[in-house]
Parts: C-alpha cells; sequence; structure tokens
C-alpha cells in the first residue's frame, strides 16, 4: 500500500487551538520586556529621522523670519583708516618734501523711519513662523500614524504566524488520523494524500509567515532605533466608537485648524503682503543717520598751524529717497504677485476640498471597519461551529477529510482577517484625527489603553 511520507507527531487538539495561539505568542515574545505603544512613539519622536528633520526645519524657518526683523531695527557699523604718505618735490622747493599720516575713526549709525517694504517683509517673517509650526504638526502626526502602523503590522505578522502555527497543528494531528484509517483500511488513501498536501502548504504559510514577521520588526526597530516588542490586544477587545457621529462635524473640525489649511492660508496672506511690498517700490523711505568722527592727519595751514591736528565730527539728519523710474521692473513685479497670489487663492481651495474629501472617506472607512469586525466575528464563531461538525461527521463516516481540512482553513482565515480588522479600525480612527488634523500623542492613550498588561 501507498502511505505518506512524513509521520508528523501527535499534537493537542483542536479545542486548544486558543492556547497554542497565545502561547506562539508568548514564545516570539521572548524574553524582552514588552513595551507600550506610547512608549514605542516617545523613542521614535528621539529617533526618526523624519521628524529630527521636521524639527531641525522648523528651527532653521524661525531664526530665518526672525532675520526680517533687522528691516525695521536700527543698523550700527564702526569703520576706521590709517594712511601713510611721503611727497617729493623739485629742488627748487625743498621744504615742500616730508611725509605725513592720518588716521580716522568713524561710528555711523541708522534707524530706518517710514520703510513699507521691510515692515511687510517683518510681517510675512511672522506668517512664516505660523506656516513651520503648522509643518512640524503635521510631521508630528505623521509621525504617530507610522508608529502606529509599524506598531500594528508587528501584532498582525505574530498573530499570523501564531494562527499558521495552530494550523499546522491541527493539519498534522488530521494527518496522522488518516493514516491510522488507512492503515487499519477504514478510509482510502486520498485521504492520507489531501491531509499530506494541506500539510505541506501550511508549512510554506509558516516559512512566509516567518519571514514576513522579520520584515514587519525591521521596519519598527528602524523607527525606534533599537529592539521594540508591541504588546497584543488584551482580551476581549472592545473597540472604541466614533465620536462625533457624523462626518460634518470631522470636516468642521478640519476646516478649523488642520495644519495643512493653515500652511496654504498663511501661503495666501504672504502672498497678498508680497503684492504690497511690491506697490512699495513706488514709495519714498526716510532714514534717520547719524555719524561721529575722530580724525588725525597733518595741518591743512603748516604756516598757521604746525604740525598735525585732531578733529571731531558728528552729524545727525534725514535720508530721504524717491525712486521715479526703475525701466517698469515695479509694475512688473506687481503683475508677477498678483498672478501668484492668485495661485496661492486656488492652492487654497484645493487644499480645502481634498482634505474634506479625505476627512469623509476616513471616517466612513472607520464604520466599515466596524461593521467587519462584527461581521468576521460572527463569522469566525460560525466558522468554529462548521469545523465542529464537520469533525463529528467525518468520525461517523458522513465527512470526508477534505471537508475538515477545509472547515480547518476557513476557521484560521477568518481569525487571521478579524485580527487585521481590528487593527485597521484602532489605525483607521487615527487617521480620521489625522484627516481632520488634530491628531496629538495623547490620542494614543485610548488605544494604548486596549493593550495588554
Amino acid at each position: 500500500m501507498n502511505t505518506p511520507t512524513a509521520r508528523p507527531a501527535r499534537t493537542p487538539s483542536l479545542n486548544t487551538l486558543t492556547q497554542l495561539a497565545v502561547g506562539a505568542l508568548l514564545a516570539l515574545a521572548g524574553s524582552a520586556q514588552a513595551q507600550s505603544l506610547i512608549e514605542v512613539f516617545e523613542a521614535a519622536r528621539g529617533f526618526d529621522a523624519t521628524i529630527l528633520s521636521a524639527r531641525s526645519q522648523f528651527d532653521a524657518s524661525v531664526a530665518r523670519a526672525a532675520q526680517a526683523r533687522a528691516g525695521i531695527l536700527p543698523q550700527a557699523g564702526l569703520s576706521g583708516a590709517a594712511n601713510w604718505a611721503r611727497r617729493d618735490s623739485s629742488p627748487s622747493a625743498p621744504q615742500l618734501e616730508g611725509t605725513s599720516n592720518s588716521q580716522n575713526v568713524a561710528l555711523a549709525a541708522s534707524q530706518p523711519l517710514y520703510r513699507p517694504a521691510n515692515q511687510i517683509a517683518n510681517e510675512q517673517a511672522l506668517l512664516s513662523v505660523d506656516v513651520a509650526k503648522a509643518q512640524l504638526a503635521a510631521a508630528e502626526q505623521d509621525l504617530i500614524v507610522r508608529t502606529t502602523q509599524a506598531y500594528f503590522d508587528v501584532l498582525a505578522a505574530q498573530d499570523t504566524l501564531a494562527f499558521v502555527r495552530a494550523q499546522k497543528s491541527a493539519v498534522s494531528e488530521q494527518l496522522a488520523a488518516a493514516k491510522r484509517n488507512f492503515e487499519v483500511g477504514t478510509s482510502t488513501v486520498t485521504d492520507s494524500r489531501e491531509a499530506q498536501a494541506r500539510f505541506d502548504l501550511v508549512l510554506a504559510q509558516e516559512i512566509a509567515a516567518e519571514n514576513d514577521l522579520l520584515v514587519r520588526r525591521l521596519v519598527l526597530d528602524q523607527l525606534v532605533g533599537r529592539n521594540v516588542t508591541p504588546r497584543p490586544l488584551a482580551a476581549p477587545v472592545a473597540l472604541p466608537a466614533v465620536v462625533p457621529a457624523d462626518p460634518e462635524a470631522w470636516v468642521a473640525r478640519a476646516e478649523a485648524g488642520h495644519p495643512t489649511l493653515v500652511q496654504a492660508t498663511r501661503a495666501l496672506e504672504i502672498a497678498q503682503l508680497e503684492t504690497r511690498k511690491a506697490e512699495a517700490g513706488h514709495k519714498p523711505t526716510v532714514d534717520l543717520v547719524g555719524q561721529y568722527q575722530l580724525a588725525r592727519g597733518p595741518s591743512p595751514s603748516p604756516a598757521a598751524v604746525p604740525g598735525y591736528v585732531r578733529t571731531n565730527t558728528g552729524s545727525v539728519g534725514v535720508q530721504f529717497n524717491m525712486p521715479l523710474f526703475a525701466g517698469y521692473a515695479i509694475q512688473n513685479r506687481v503683475r508677477e504677485t498678483l498672478a501668484l497670489e492668485d495661485r496661492a487663492r486656488t492652492d487654497l481651495e484645493g487644499a480645502r476640498r481634498g482634505i474634506n474629501q479625505a476627512t469623509r472617506s476616513a471616517y466612513f472607512g472607520v464604520l466599515s471597519g466596524q461593521g467587519q469586525v462584527k461581521a468576521l466575528e460572527a463569522a469566525e464563531a460560525s466558522s468554529q461551529s462548521a469545523l465542529e461538525a464537520n469533525q463529528l461527521g467525518y468520525q461517523v463516516g458522513v465527512r470526508i477529510n477534505i471537508d475538515v481540512l477545509n472547515a480547518q482553513s476557513q476557521l484560521f482565515q477568518t481569525k487571521r482577517d478579524l485580527a487585521v480588522a481590528r487593527y485597521n479600525v484602532l489605525l483607521g480612527s487615527l487617521r480620521l484625527k489625522q484627516a481632520s488634523g488634530q491628531l496629538t500623542p495623547a490620542d494614543l492613550q485610548p488605544v494604548d489603553a486596549l493593550l495588554a498588561r
């Protein structure tokens, strides 16, 4: 008789599938201490290259904005000079020959009194700080989502591997039963071969699941900068409801303070100020200027005052400049800024539309995910009942081995889909807050509370 070549060892019954899954998860965790989602996020905030780059860019933007204030503040400068001269004359006038030296030190200062372009540039700089803050806030929100995504990806990969290993144990037991029945003549070789084929398939799935878990761990470790062991969801899992339960309320929140809208709004205001600054090219400028100079040099009248003289000179005045004609540069600059202002206005409207659509999509995505979780929970119970019925039918001879194997595969697939659906709902709730621009690190606390302690 043809018999299967593989002889898997006896394994626990299917009634212990939950214990097997939990045991596999604990084995994956190893001896390392598991970290909460908040702990992982705090570690990522101090290590992730993207957020560190965004923070440095924010600091640079603030410093660059402060530079514009120099245009309305006083300016002062200190200058000095020293000269040496030799004078040669003709033999008829030897008294004119000789050497001389002179020195002077001057302190000059100015204070803009009326420079509209400089004042507008300072206003633009203040608005650019708001843009930098919004950019940093958007980067932090993105880090929250990326960290949670990587965290749940590892948990989902762990669940998948645990379920595949539990399925392998169940298939192994079914294969052993088919072998025994074939040896005593109560079943055909087809049952053994079908069980062997399913066992080989599960082995391939286990290898793929192990590799996927390794890759997911590498992604999370790279985000945090060290090895991380996530905490699984505590059972039973109670997913939070969406509050408020109205997409328009979420859209209103987004329009109130979304970082992207803040950036687009400030960009329009900066563009409008740029038009005013271009128009100021026709306006005069008025500065308060002052200077104090100390000079030492040869006497201008050697006969009357021989030797060197020292002079102290101080002056204070108002300097006025009025542009008359610049080759039409100012007029063309105004046309350019008006076009850029229209572009900024269009960009703002496009950003508003995109955010509204993304917020509604995220809201309905969370609702859909919650519906899927409920459906999969019912499917899990049904699949468990179907498996038990097929096992009983196989024992009494009204079901064949492939029916049991298919029921096993359906049950584990449902368990895997349910676990992924729960993670997607939790991640979707954070994406909804990100879409509305309201996501903060404090929003991780309700999600973290669902994890095992």
